[in-house]
């Protein structure tokens, strides 16, 4: 993809190319019914689940099948004990 950035100090036109960047979670531009989004919900708490295990959740079953109705349980622990970045997490999985 290539971009043409315009900076407002100069008349200067600096032309870049920025490889495409895939993130788990990243907001893809279709609009997603509310089974899809459960299901990337569901998804990314497993994600959460797994990176955040020792430090938020080390009191539930390492092996635990995350569903939807586990959602809130992983908000509520990544709030409380994932730090700042676990509240992060928390917060895109209450949108």
């Amino acid at each position: 993809m290539t971009r043409i950035l315009v900076y407002a100090t100069s008349a200067r036109t600096i032309e870049r190319l920025d490889p495409p960047v895939r993130r788990r979670g990243s907001w893809s531009g279709r609009l997603l019914s509310a089974d899809a989004r459960d299901m990337v919900r569901v998804r990314e708490a497993r994600g959460a689940f797994r990176d955040f295990y020792a430090q938020c959740f080390w009191y539930l079953d390492p092996d635990l099948r995350v569903t939807l109705r586990d959602v809130p349980e992983i908000v509520r622990g990544l709030r409380q004990n994932g730090g700042r970045k676990g509240f992060l997490v928390a917060a895109r999985l209450c949108r």
